[in-house]
């Protein structure tokens, strides 16, 4: 085991994870006749090899950024969301339904409308399985797992039976939506290569900081954190059990409704039908965990699995290797994430003092080569 400090544990134990999981990619694809060099410089060229590419990762990035931050706001106060599909799902519908409906509406007012609507609708059913929880303990996971259907039907039927029929092409897609209420920057998706990437990414900078700040440098974090940490020793010190499970689950389906508002207004322009819960909730969830719940590491992590999944692509276009690949590799950093503890086992957290004397040592080397510095320079000055 190697001596290491908790904070350089925090960072090893996830870097390992993902090398781990590129290695076990690298022995299928050996055990299948692949060649592991060639799929991997494939899919980094595809993701990163031009602007094209550079624009598509960051645009695939950006709505993991927001559901990830939604799942870690909610388990930094102990809660499993499940949830982020259907929430996430909710946002994209409702805010290309009201862009869709006023289409004569001046960008500066439609669009801030339609984002806070979609952010709104994803902290409306965040909270149903929050309010459950708070008022009858109910298991969040169980709860947000069922609303991820009752969503996923919910939002089939709105559109099909209650959406007017003006606003959609068939039964099954909506019409694109207005330039007034469009995420898209013509300059920016030009610098990039005509991708899709769009004002989302500096939407999910800022959520990334916001996130940051409110749980390191408010007293809602400060609660929300005590009340994830110790339960029972946050109600003795006066914080309220029911309000921070309400507010925690609440903010965290505001930040995944904001990750479908991003895939509806930024990415495809309109809503179609969904057969099955959004990837974004779901790779969100293993953002947050992969990041280990920081905003650094959220945003590292967000853009590796972006990596993954438009390199992917390349893999399979350009070394033929089938895109499944891509999927076990996720998988197995995953895994090995999920058993960081494991991991975790290879290195020993120094002690408070090991750390004061690798600190006193480094202090004392240094003020010997100062002081032998010196004396050369005195000789040679002789």
């Amino acid at each position: 085991m190697l001596k290491v400090t908790l904070k350089t544990k925090k960072i090893l134990v996830p870097i390992i994870s993902i090398l781990a999981g590129f290695l076990v990619g690298a022995i299928i694809m050996l055990v299948w006749s692949y060649n592991p060099f060639q799929a991997y410089t494939s899919m980094f060229s595809s993701a990163l090899g031009n602007m094209n590419g550079i624009g598509e990762t960051i645009r695939e990035a950006t709505p993991l950024i927001f559901t990830a931050i939604g799942f870690a706001i909610a388990s930094t106060a102990g809660f499993f969301n499940i949830g982020l599909p259907g929430q996430a799902q909710a946002g994209w519908l409702s805010s290309i339904w009201v862009v869709l409906a006023n289409p004569n509406m001046p960008k500066a007012i439609l669009l801030p409308l339609a984002v806070i609507t979609g952010i709104l609708a994803g902290a409306l059913v965040a909270g149903i399985a929050g309010w459950l929880r708070a008022q009858f303990g109910t298991n969040e996971v169980i709860t947000t797992i069922m609303i991820n259907y009752i969503v996923l039907y919910s939002c089939q039927y709105l559109m099909q039976q209650v959406m007017s029929s003006k606003l959609r092409i068939d039964t099954d897609t909506t019409k694109t939506i207005a330039d007034n209420g469009s995420l898209k920057i013509g300059w920016l998706s030009t610098m990039f290569g005509d991708s899709r990437i769009n004002a989302g990414i500096f939407i999910a900078l800022v959520a990334v900081f916001l996130y940051w700040y409110l749980m390191r440098k408010t007293t809602t974090g400060f609660e929300i954190r005590s009340v994830g940490t110790n339960a029972a020793a946050s109600r003795y010190a006066g914080m309220s059990a029911k309000k921070n499970i309400m507010l925690s689950m609440l903010l965290s389906g505001g930040f995944a409704g904001l990750g479908g508002v991003v895939q509806g207004l930024g990415t495809y322009q309109n809503y179609f039908t969904q057969t099955t819960s959004l990837d974004i909730g779901w790779d969100g969830l293993s953002v947050a965990l992969l990041g280990g719940g920081t905003a650094v590491g959220i945003l590292l992590a967000s853009l590796l699995f972006s990596i993954l999944k438009i390199g992917g692509l390349g893999m399979q276009t350009i070394a033929g290797i089938p895109y499944e690949i891509v999927s076990i590799v996720i998988a197995a950093i995953i895994f090995f994430v999920a058993i960081q503890y494991v991991i975790g086992l290879l290195f020993k957290t120094k002690r408070a003092k090991e750390i004061q004397k690798d600190t006193a040592t480094e202090e004392t080397e240094a003020n010997n080569v100062t002081v032998s510095s010196t004396k050369t320079q005195g000789g040679q000055n002789s």
